[in-house]
């Protein structure tokens, strides 16, 4: 076959089926004499139906994930060749690049093994699979993909099947009726597994997975059921162990999963002991809820109880619940070893997706390094008062047995961070408070010990930031109780004082869980599931009750009442409402939480005037006073701010009406039309100065390629 120098030689190929694979295309070699790979020009718009036909091979049946990506805008080039990309991908079988065999060599499917008591971290994947194509959106001409096959058949490094019907040495499952049995089906039977579903309901759940590609019978029954046991068997005679030592047991642990790993520095005598832990499902929770928007942090959980304290970086799904997309366990926050870390976080997320940013980081410690946050992920910082607040109103309960006196502390504790804004000086105010309620004397001695030497800084934290909402703050509490009830119910003598057993509790039941309420929640299915996943916060169970079960007091504004939904004959008391420092007589709230009751009230609230604003709307709206206040000549300079400030404007209003709406067909048809005209063509390494004329003869293919792009196509994401 020739080798062709020149794209532009290269034929675009289109094929007529809806999907379709290599198989169905002509490869051309594209390079030179020395190197040149197997090319495909096809049009942009076919490339998910080349990627579901590639995945719909029979001989290996598989799926193609994104190993890496890069992008470049339009315009970005001032010169550039022919084969110049758009955007980069990189996509690899999902059995490998790499091999979760025993040194990588002998597989844990096959039918020898030297140890049989060791597994490898993912049954039935990771094979060392090679196959792998690249697609290139062309920067010359954005319509069309150059696909670049470099090894096409699903082979190992040693040049032998690794996957599919065509692996005879594979056992377990049998590879021979089964194909393949994907990622998703996977982690879908371990997290069942490790949350201590019974098996009959995994066996279940299991075959049907599988029989969306092989069909149902007697043969794939038994075989599922074997795997679904021996899989059992192997996660319950798991140890967290793998070594006497603690620290030879973690370094034992990052070498066999480096791919969860994003940064591990070893303690020394001058660098502190750092393991930054992601999954790959977590990376990509990450790069899809965290792009453009906010995320948080749960930090030093466990700083008491556990060996190294548990930070948690945490995102907003599709309903705003926090969820975990890494965890760092470190006892050092000093700026230069938060900076290692979040660079490594960052850089990880950019190699697959370049443009990736953070709108908004949300912190909940005033002694976190904010300076850190803002250099490496270029965005605003904003404040959460969940941690102070919950501990306040914890050790209020707990060391103070009066109610009456409970609820009057928190209310004054609350009306002194309130007025932080109206110019009252809150160490006097504090000082006060100490003398009023010094008969409390286990309280007063617990504030002044632990808050009063530092409460300047919090206090001046919650001036200078921004302050974070109630449905951020409660689904934060939210995480941070349910990371509690997995981590400290363990009965292991001892297992807190190590951390390969943290590890283990975080990488294997923690992480099972959230991964199960996400994929029961996007594939509707266990219900059971998907509705205690749904009212997990207190923001989603506060929706639930109804405006009318609220009774607000009218005379002095002291209190509410809210009727209980299960039980008709119940009513609870909200004292101080309209402030998040509201006190509930709930047993929920007892326990130190932000319970459903006092967010439904503060929703009452916000609509009467008698009751003052959130705290959150009080601090976005100081900041813009200051602003305000702020002297500016009457130059350009106030120009660009007036303009920055009606486009923040413009796009709060329209976030406002998106979120306010019932119905979305009502919101776009609002929209403005927008005229765009036909751009002309461009010479190779020159945008062209005049725009061409349009041909008559080349609008027929033109008008069938934008058909064939606004029809309905099958989404590669029904595979997944």
């Amino acid at each position: 076959m020739d080798i062709i120098e020149s794209i532009l030689d290269i034929p675009v190929q289109d094929p007529k089926e809806e999907e379709f694979s290599s198989a169905d295309l002509n490869w051309t070699k594209f390079g030179n004499p020395e190197h040149h790979d197997d090319v495909a020009l096809i049009p942009y718009a076919r490339v998910d139906a080349f990627i579901i036909g590639e995945c719909s091979n029979v001989e290996c049946p598989t799926r193609f994930h994104i190993e890496r990506g890069r992008k470049r805008s339009k315009g970005s080039l001032k010169e550039y060749k022919n084969d110049e990309y758009l955007e980069y991908r990189l996509y690899w079988c999902s059995f490998g690049p790499e091999n979760y065999g025993e040194g990588g060599g002998i597989l844990p499917s096959r039918r020898y093994r030297l140890n049989t008591r060791n597994r490898a971290a993912r049954p039935q994947s990771m094979r060392g699979c090679t196959c792998h194509f690249v697609v290139k959106r062309l920067y010359a001409r954005p319509s069309l993909a150059l696909i670049i096959y470099n090894d096409r058949r699903h082979v190992n490094k040693s040049g032998f099947v690794c996957h599919g019907p065509l692996d005879r040495d594979a056992i377990g499952p049998g590879a021979k009726k089964i194909p393949y049995i994907c990622s998703e089906i996977q982690q879908q039977t371990m997290s069942m597994i490790y949350l201590g579903i019974p098996e009959e309901n995994v066996l279940e759940k299991h075959i049907e997975g599988i029989q969306r590609y092989c069909g149902s019978n007697a043969k794939v029954n038994s075989l599922a059921s074997q795997y679904v046991h021996k899989l059992g068997m192997i996660i319950k005679r798991s140890t967290h162990e793998l070594d006497l030592d603690d620290q030879a047991s973690i370094r034992m642990w990052v070498e066999r999963n480096k791919k969860s790993i994003f940064f591990y520095q070893d303690s020394s005598e001058a660098d502190p002991f750092i393991l930054g832990i992601q999954t790959e499902w977590q990376l990509q929770q990450m790069i899809r809820f965290g792009h453009r928007s906010i995320m948080a942090v749960d930090s030093t959980f466990g700083i008491k109880r556990l060996k190294y304290p548990l930070c948690t970086l945490l995102v907003f799904d599709s309903r705003q619940h926090a969820l975990p997309v890494a965890w760092i366990i470190t006892r050092s926050f000093a700026k230069p070893d938060v900076s290692k870390w979040m660079k490594a976080l960052l850089d990880r997320a950019r190699g697959i997706d370049i443009g990736w940013k953070v709108s908004g980081f949300l912190i909940d410690d005033a002694a976190a390094e904010i300076d850190s946050i803002r250099d490496v992920f270029c965005c605003p910082v904003l404040f959460s008062l969940w941690r102070v607040r919950r501990s306040w109103l914890r050790n209020i309960i707990k060391k103070s047995s009066n109610v009456e006196v409970q609820r009057e502390m928190f209310k004054r504790l609350g009306k002194i961070v309130y007025s932080i804004w109206n110019g009252v000086d809150s160490l006097v105010a504090l000082e006060e408070f100490t003398q009023d309620f010094v008969d409390q004397t286990s309280f007063i001695e617990y504030f002044k010990a632990l808050w009063m030497p530092k409460i300047e800084m919090w206090i001046d934290m919650m001036k200078t930031l921004p302050l974070a909402s109630q449905e951020a703050s409660g689904a934060i509490e939210a995480y941070h109780v349910k990371l509690k009830v997995k981590l400290y119910d363990d009965s292991h003598l001892g297992a807190l004082q190590r951390v390969d057993w943290l590890v283990h509790k975080l990488t294997t039941e923690l992480h099972s869980s959230y991964w199960l309420d996400r994929y029961a929640d996007e594939s509707d299915s266990f219900q059971n599931v998907k509705e205690e996943y749904i009212a997990s916060t207190s923001w989603h169970r506060a929706l639930r009750i109804p405006d009318t079960s609220v009774i607000l007091e009218d005379k002095n504004q002291l209190f509410a009442k809210v009727l209980s939904q299960k039980d008709s004959n119940l009513t609870h008391l909200v004292w101080n409402p309209g402030s998040e420092f509201a006190f509930c007589d709930c047993e929920w709230a007892m326990q130190g939480n932000l319970c459903k009751h006092i967010i439904k009230v503060n929703m009452i609230c916000k609509n009467h005037q008698a009751y003052q604003s959130s705290m959150s709307f009080q601090s976005f709206r100081e900041i813009l006073m200051n602003l305000w206040r702020k002297p500016m000549d009457d130059s350009v300079a106030l120009d660009q701010a007036v303009a920055w400030t009606h486009q923040m404007l413009d796009q709060i209003q329209k976030l406002v009406e998106l979120n306010s709406a019932n119905d979305i067909g009502s919101v776009v048809n609002n929209l403005p039309l927008k005229w765009v005209s036909k751009k002309g063509r461009t010479f190779v390494g020159r945008p062209s100065a005049a725009p061409s004329l349009p041909s008559s003869s080349k609008s027929k293919p033109l008008d069938a390629a934008a058909r064939k792009k606004n029809r309905k196509r099958k989404r590669l994401s029904r595979l997944r």
